[in-house]
């Protein structure tokens, strides 16, 4: 597992990811004053070699994983050690990410920079063609991997019990991974964002920083549990994970289904209780 050797990185006081506010509340009939916690959202401004490459507005929690995510599942870096250095600081108007790359992969960067500014032919961040809004991830390894039926089922009720923001504000999406094993499974972690793919980014991070309970995580052994719809980008951030399996609480995209068989990516979708749905590389799952 990939670690975030050396790297440096500046403190930040970053803000709370809740506050509480006043409201009006109905309850059997009766308007009453109460209050309640609600997320909070900023923007995160990821910036490389002093240029900013993209703003985020997000939930203000786990930014240092979210750097690094961002940055593995946009094809900035493959290793975290690439981010040679970070410094996170916080502003009354959001945060801001500041993060300098190896050599290699910054001349890279600049030259993926260069070949954006260039004329385009459609209105999609500049790109050149539409068929270039799908960037390509290579497939997940085949191997000998399987779930049971009761694994997945174990893995929808640990990423709730973990979902501390979510049973707080009622406000924000959940990415967990469950490393399966031969007697079940355990939720490594779980991060949570105001934007579903945040949240997986921030997952992603934290998995390839390799540290805490992702020191000894086999990504090609576990499962990417998110609670949102599977979208195109949920898939590809799978992909770039190197997850055999995605399952989600919600339904699928039609591109979605059709990348994750691609990317030979199993993808489980409406879990309730004891009960999914399968729509690719069934194999993978047992009764």
């Amino acid at each position: 597992m990939d670690k975030t050797c050396g790297l440096e990185r500046e403190g930040a006081d970053i803000p709370p990811a809740t506050s509480e506010v006043s409201n009006i509340i109905r309850r059997q009939g009766v308007l009453k004053a109460s209050q309640r916690q609600v997320a909070e959202e900023l923007p995160v401004a990821f910036s490389y070699g002093g240029t900013t490459h993209a703003v985020m507005m997000a939930s203000p929690q786990d930014i240092e994983d979210f750097a690094v995510g961002f940055s593995l599942c946009e094809g900035i870096i493959a290793k975290a050690v690439e981010i040679e250095a970070m410094d996170i600081q916080s502003f009354p108007a959001g945060i801001d990410v500041q993060m300098q790359l190896s050599d290699l992969k910054r001349d890279a960067l600049t030259a993926r920079r260069r070949h954006m500014a260039g004329p385009v032919g459609c209105g999609l961040c500049g790109i050149e063609s539409i068929g270039q809004a799908v960037r390509e991830f290579p497939p997940v390894a085949d191997s000998d991997f399987t779930l049971r039926s009761e694994q997945i089922v174990q893995a929808a009720e640990q990423m709730w019990d973990l979902q501390v923001l979510h049973r707080a504000t009622g406000a924000v999406h959940a990415a967990g991974f469950y490393q399966a094993h031969q007697t079940g499974g355990e939720i490594l972690a779980v991060r949570e964002d105001v934007g579903r793919h945040n949240a997986l980014d921030k997952l992603a991070g934290f998995l390839l920083r390799g540290e805490g309970k992702a020191e000894n995580a086999d990504l090609a052994r576990g499962v990417v549990v998110v609670t949102s719809r599977v979208s195109l980008e949920m898939v590809q951030k799978t992909a770039a994970i190197r997850s055999p399996v995605i399952m989600a609480i919600s339904a699928p995209t039609a591109l979605a289904i059709c990348t994750a068989d691609a990317l030979n990516i199993t993808l489980v979708a409406l879990v309730r209780g004891a009960e999914f749905d399968v729509y690719t590389h069934p194999h993978r799952i047992l009764d």
